[in-house]
């Protein structure tokens, strides 16, 4: 998928070396990879610099790809440590070091800039671009920062601004021979095929009821499919409830059946999740770190996302990445609206699921349905006589 920039902007010249701003957690990162691409594409001289976390620089070394090297950020208020105090001392020392690196274009990819446009002034790269809300300051060419925007669009128009046309429009992470091999060793030979499932997610609005996740991995499970629940180390314990139950019930309903759903989170490396879900039939999860990975790494997906969510990160194409949504706007407990979001408004205090409602029957046909390939075979309307006119 290709997209086209509503207005193309002029190259910079003599790009040498680009710094790219990209804080944030795993899904953050792989929106901005489509970006980062274009920008390889457009200067394909210069050395690409990610400014990121360690779980990014985990991702991304020793892997083929548009970034040369992550530098880790230190702990800057609202560019990677959310509301915590900033590390001033560190913060310092990495913006001298980073100014002496002499960064020809500076990419703002990390948000509204409130925090995040004065870091990378501070950069003195010759030229720099990003996006701003009303409060922000500005870079030498920016966009207006408007929430409801899909996060890959936004920073693919970002940096169009610097002359970078889009190449692709779904992010792409190439997994290793190794990572591969790894996998094969972790989850065993399949059955009738793989699915994975990752039932977590670091906002607790987005979780589907872990008794759903249970549901599906028993009728995979009956089906003769192999089930892995992955997660990091926060979602071990309600992966193996999850693996628990749904082996019971597989047992109760096909014997030796629930022999087939094994749980590895807390297990894994990143560098072993990203070919453990490169290995997958299928993945079943919530709007997640995971579940963008699986998508990227080329996994058909299924996946449970609130409607506003979606706008803002869900997959672009469902040949392979089938979506069902929760339709709630308002908080289930005080009632209180949730469609205004992000910087715009405080969210309130209630963790309860907003997308418990999405059924169980809904997700599972997505699954037979991506396990069967009828979504990758295009329907073709047969003609019985010309059309008139022509």
């Amino acid at each position: 998928m290709v997209l086209t920039a509503a207005r193309s902007h002029a190259a910079f010249d003599e790009v040498l070396k680009i710094a790219v701003l990209r804080g944030g957690g795993l899904g953050d990162l792989i929106f901005a990879l489509p970006a980062i691409e274009a920008l390889a594409v457009a200067y394909p001289q210069a050395e690409i610099v990610l400014l990121g976390t360690r779980m990014h620089e985990r991702l991304l070394s020793d892997r083929p790809g548009p970034v040369a090297r992550v530098e880790v950020l230190p702990h800057t208020r609202g560019v990677n440590s959310g509301d915590d105090a900033t590390d001033e001392i560190a913060t310092a020392s990495f913006l001298r070091r980073m100014s002496n690196e002499r960064f020809d274009l500076a990419c703002q990819l990390h948000g509204g800039g409130r925090y995040s446009n004065p870091f990378v002034r501070a950069l003195k790269a010759r030229h720099s671009v990003g996006t701003a809300t009303p409060d922000a300051v500005l870079l030498d060419r920016t966009l207006p920062y408007l929430y409801y925007q899909h996060e890959v669009v936004r920073w693919l128009e970002t940096v169009s601004l610097a002359g970078a046309a889009p190449i692709h429009g779904e992010p792409h992470i190439t997994v290793t021979a190794d990572e591969r091999a790894r996998a094969r060793a972790l989850v065993g030979s399949s059955l009738d095929g793989l699915m994975v499932i990752h039932p977590g997610a670091t906002d607790p609005r987005r979780r589907w009821p872990a008794e759903h996740f249970a549901e599906v991995a028993r009728r995979a499970a009956i089906d003769g499919m192999r089930v892995v629940l992955v997660g990091d180390g926060a979602d071990a314990e309600l992966a193996s409830r999850i693996a628990e139950d749904a082996a019971h019930a597989a047992d109760a309903s096909a014997p030796a059946a629930g022999g087939a759903i094994l749980s590895l989170a807390g297990r894994l490396s990143l560098s072993e999740l990203a070919g453990v879900l490169a290995g997958a039939d299928v993945f079943v999860g919530n709007d997640s770190g995971p579940r963008h990975l699986a998508q990227a790494v080329g996994a058909p997906t299924a996946s449970v996302f609130w409607v506003g969510n979606l706008i803002n990160g869900g997959p672009l194409s469902r040949a392979e990445h089938r979506v069902q949504l929760s339709w709630t706007t308002h908080c289930p407990v005080c009632g209180r609206d949730a469609t205004q979001v992000g910087w715009t408004a405080e969210r309130c205090e209630h963790d309860v699921s907003f997308v418990g409602d999405v059924p169980v029957e809904a997700v599972y046909d997505d699954i037979v349905a991506l396990r069967e390939g009828r979504a990758t075979a295009p329907i073709v309307r047969a003609r019985t006589a010309p059309p008139r006119g022509r």
